[in-house]
């Protein structure tokens, strides 16, 4: 929660005092024609990274291997396209880390090392648990909950022998 709160109040807060500023020593005009040349550049290398990206996938996947890094890299990128689009200096800088290759590879490799310690944590406490998809052999040896169906029938091939159910 106190990252949400971060992201959506103080960043937008700080985003607009450093336009300011900067806005105040180089030009409001400057300002305005760097925040829209990061995000042409930006989009620029969002669309080349991401189809480097898709082209090592596939290739992956024709060999029959599994893409992780990649997928985990293309999310990468598309967060990097929202952070560079939008304006401002700081996502700007957050979201050129993302695009570029060295420090992509990086923060990909920390996000998968994070990625696979959650799985196995998850993993190991899911075993420790008993999984309700275990074959029992009587469904109702269990039944400790007690419920109760009451029903009503009748018969109706007393009557009528050759009469077939359906």
């Amino acid at each position: 929660m106190p990252i949400l709160f971060l992201l959506f109040a103080v960043l937008p807060i700080l985003e607009i005092a450093l336009l300011v500023n900067i806005g105040g020593a180089i030009g409001g005009w400057n300002t305005i024609a760097i925040v829209i040349f990061t995000a042409f550049l930006g989009a620029y290398l969002v669309k080349r990274e991401g189809t480097s990206t898709l082209q090592t996938a596939q290739s992956k996947m024709q060999r029959n291997e599994l893409p992780g890094s990649e997928l985990v890299q293309g999310l990468m990128l598309v967060v990097a396209g929202v952070l560079l689009v939008t304006p401002g200096f700081i996502t700007d800088v957050f979201g050129f880390l993302l695009v570029l290759p060295g420090s992509r590879h990086a923060i990909a490799a920390q996000v998968s090392k994070h990625m696979k310690m959650r799985v196995v944590t998850s993993q190991t406490g899911f075993q420790q648990q008993q999984s309700p998809f275990q074959h029992q052999s009587n469904p109702f040896e269990n039944a400790s909950h007690g419920d109760v169906i009451d029903g009503e029938y009748t018969d109706t091939t007393k009557n009528d022998p050759n009469k077939r159910i359906e």
